[in-house]
């Protein structure tokens, strides 16, 4: 598979080195944003975790240990040399406008799905755009890779590592470094990254798509990816 991936000139990722703990902010501390902020406080790495009511997070903060510790999604996107993004696809635009600058140059990882019945019009705009090229313009100057999307929220929160071959994870970015670092942080939670390509093909894995699967395994997926491109 030929990957157009483009990273940014002079730029660079956060380390991706398996020994070394990175510094995550999660936006939107939901079943997604919840289930690996647990995987990834296990795998060692330093989280604040938020929400619109930071103080209802206080339980599950004080379960995941020392490491992790709740704030304001400002305080996130601040914090984290990683910021997972995992909120209702219609609060995008507000993301961007509060966080953008806190975000721009930063790895940030995009969950969301756009619903028309949830989040409205605009979410007619990003299915139609594909909600990577959509993501991407609501937060400009972040290095965004597009994942976690497809995954039932059980299946994430409870069959990382699945026996005998972990499930895929389609992933999707303009920045070859960033890709690395969702890797490993993929690696980290218990799951296969399959990296698709650039942005603009992650519209294969939006809801509905062909590769919109939360059961496959990497050469299953892989598969998939190598007949469409």
């Amino acid at each position: 598979m030929a990957c157009a991936v483009v990273a940014l000139a002079g730029l660079s990722a956060p380390s991706a080195r398996a020994d070394e703990a990175l510094k995550i902010g999660v936006i939107g501390t939901g079943k997604i944003g919840g289930a690996l902020a647990r995987h990834w406080a296990r795998a060692g790495h330093e989280l604040v975790i938020s929400s619109r009511h930071p103080e209802r997070l206080a339980p599950l903060a004080a379960e995941l240990g020392p490491k992790v510790r709740t704030g304001t999604p400002a305080e996130a996107a601040e914090f984290g040399e990683v910021v997972l993004v995992s909120v209702p696809y219609g609060a995008m635009p507000q993301i961007g406008r509060d966080y953008a600058r806190l975000l721009a140059r930063k790895v940030v990882l995009d969950t969301g799905n756009p619903f028309l019945g949830r989040d409205g019009e605009m979410a007619r705009e990003a299915q139609r755009k594909g909600a990577g090229i959509a993501s991407a313009e609501f937060l400009p100057g972040a290095r965004l890779v597009r994942a976690f999307n497809c995954i039932p929220a059980y299946s994430l929160a409870n069959r990382a590592f699945r026996e005998p071959a972990r499930i895929a994870i389609p992933i999707a970015s303009d920045h070859a470094d960033a890709l690395e670092v969702a890797r490993r942080l993929i690696d980290d939670a218990g799951f296969d990254a399959v990296v698709v390509g650039p942005l603009e093909r992650s519209r294969a894995f939006d809801l509905g798509g062909p590769l919109a699967r939360g059961d496959l395994s990497a050469t299953e997926l892989k598969r998939l990816v190598d007949e469409m491109w």
